[in-house]
């Protein structure tokens, strides 16, 4: 194998950890350029579109933030933090006792708070469309337990994370209060609807896999949703290396690939939602079947 050239073996853009995540930064700068523009012009509906897969994208730019953070420098990830949760309608902050320290260490078997078959392991639309209020229910408690106990062992992480709350709801109030429906139109419900496939993702992911199976407990998707959401269809590689950057996700892809089902290894993710969702209850050969081996336990140890 070749030497890597001196790029490859440094892919940072000064503080910038990975040069790669410039698609990053265009996406956290146009979606609220693309809100304020509509503010101030009115809604169009090209514009709105692309403001909704903008915020698609900041949820999946949320979750690699969450787990590499986009700096190499602590005061610029803090400022991203804040920037991310304004326009992700949520505090970055509970990515942590949710996901990194629930859904990774867990990986959709019994001890994953949010796993899909906790709610019936079934995979069709109406569970895809539920299991986001779903998982919030269980998953809240949870953090606030978190955050009690970062009260009394951690006070100035706490208050961070208290400032972050008080953003996200200023932000919301503040546009309240400017006018209600662009607000609702232009800055709640788009918050919502990125947050809402950021947990249904998640249903996508993994319901009907197999959490007893070493490389079992995930589903994979190819095609377009890599290069536009930051490999994000990539999901095994991502759990088995939750600290890669995005963008080796395809590399780290390949190791795995073999030892995956390939029932779990989907060519696209439109496909797979027009066939296993929209068309699967009308259709039976369409069906999703579960993997997974009722009452078996995972066949992994924790993290």
């Amino acid at each position: 194998m070749s030497e890597p050239t001196a790029a490859a073996a440094d892919p940072a853009l000064g503080p910038l950890r990975h040069r790669r995540d410039l698609q990053s930064l265009a996406y956290l700068l146009l979606q609220p350029a693309l809100m304020l523009w509509q503010w101030r012009h009115g809604i169009a509906l090209p514009a709105y579109l692309a403001m909704l897969f903008l915020a698609v994208g900041v949820s999946v730019i949320h979750h690699n933030h969450a787990h590499l953070p986009l700096w190499r420098k602590r005061a610029l990830n803090r400022a991203t933090d804040l920037w991310i949760t304004a326009l992700q309608g949520h505090p970055t902050c509970v990515f942590h006792p949710a996901h990194n320290r629930n859904h990774h260490r867990h990986r959709h078997g019994p001890g994953d708070l949010a796993r899909t078959w906790r709610f019936g392991d079934h995979n069709h639309l109406l569970g895809w469309a539920l299991h986001p209020l779903q998982a919030a229910a269980v998953l809240y408690p949870a953090i606030l337990r978190w955050l009690a106990a970062l009260r009394r062992r951690a006070p100035g992480a706490f208050r961070w994370c208290l400032l972050q709350y008080a953003l996200w709801l200023v932000s919301w109030l503040a546009a309240l209060a400017i006018d209600p429906f662009k607000a609702l139109a232009l800055v709640i419900l788009p918050q919502l609807f990125g947050l809402h496939w950021l947990l249904g993702a998640n249903y996508l992911q993994h319901a009907h896999a197999d959490d007893g199976a070493r490389y079992g407990y995930a589903r994979n998707f190819g095609g377009w949703v890599n290069p536009l959401l930051f490999n994000i269809g990539l999901h095994t590689a991502h759990h088995e290396h939750g600290r890669a950057h995005w963008s080796r996700l395809p590399e780290l892809h390949r190791r795995y690939r073999a030892a995956i089902d390939p029932r779990l290894l989907e060519p696209g993710l439109a496909g797979y939602v027009l066939r296993t969702l929209v068309l699967g209850p009308i259709l039976p050969r369409h069906r999703s079947r579960s993997l997974r081996a009722r009452g078996a336990a995972p066949a992994f140890k924790e993290n």
